[in-house]
């Protein structure tokens, strides 16, 4: 069997971190928060998202503060979103794929009615098998949506899967299912918060995909 990978969306094939940013900011500034650095926010960042927050404010944000902070950041980052670009050589690297026969997908804790439009703009969404987004609450975790990303692409020997991500959910979701995992550093975390994880860490989606199939072979 050839090697299965599993695609991340925001901050791994989308190049939005920036448009991320400028939209936690904004959600911050709803609550009076001060602003937060690139550097910053990948040193902290961490999902459930509430997590995130009570690293920077000492404590968890009440269940109003969130949804006012989840509202402001969603109503920022979409629009944000427009002028952002795939990350480099993602287009070809998938591209380059399908045509060797080779499979992927996309699996993303962006909210699914809005993730499905956004890769179809950017005319990549034929590459892949499935494309997967958040349907649940905005607060859980990657695990169980990759068990059923998995389980709707059928009979899939896990040990020949790797999810490519930005994020360390993306690598305790690729245990979570029995699967491998490499990192890249172009979006929500640090290099050292990443290499935590005990996966390939690398800084280009050109390197992941070799890493991956280094993995599996």
């Amino acid at each position: 069997m050839s090697t299965h990978l599993v695609w991340d969306w925001n901050g791994t094939l989308f190049h939005d971190i920036d448009a991320v940013i400028e939209a936690t900011n904004a959600s911050f500034a709803e609550l009076g928060l001060p602003p937060i650095t690139l550097d910053r926010y990948r040193e902290l960042y961490c999902v459930p998202v509430p997590r995130f927050y009570e690293r920077l404010i000492g404590r968890l944000p009440s269940d109003a503060e969130w949804e006012v902070m989840d509202a402001t950041f969603h109503r920022h980052y979409w629009v944000l979103a427009d002028a952002c670009r795939l990350a480099d050589g993602a287009a070809e690297l998938l591209a380059a794929r399908r045509a060797a026969g080779l499979t992927q997908s996309l699996c993303s804790l962006a909210p699914h009615e809005q993730l499905v439009p956004i890769v179809a703009a950017h005319g990549i969404t034929e590459h892949f098998l499935r494309v997967d987004g958040r349907t649940g609450a905005s607060t859980a975790g990657k695990a169980a949506q990759m068990v059923r990303h998995l389980e709707s692409l059928g009979p899939l020997d896990p040990r020949q899967v790797v999810v490519i991500g930005d994020a360390l959910d993306d690598a305790a979701a690729a245990a979570h299912v029995g699967a491998h995992a490499v990192l890249y550093t172009g979006g929500s975390h640090s290099r050292a918060a990443l290499e935590s994880a005990g996966v390939p860490v690398v800084d280009s989606l050109a390197e992941a995909v070799e890493q991956a199939e280094r993995i599996v072979s």
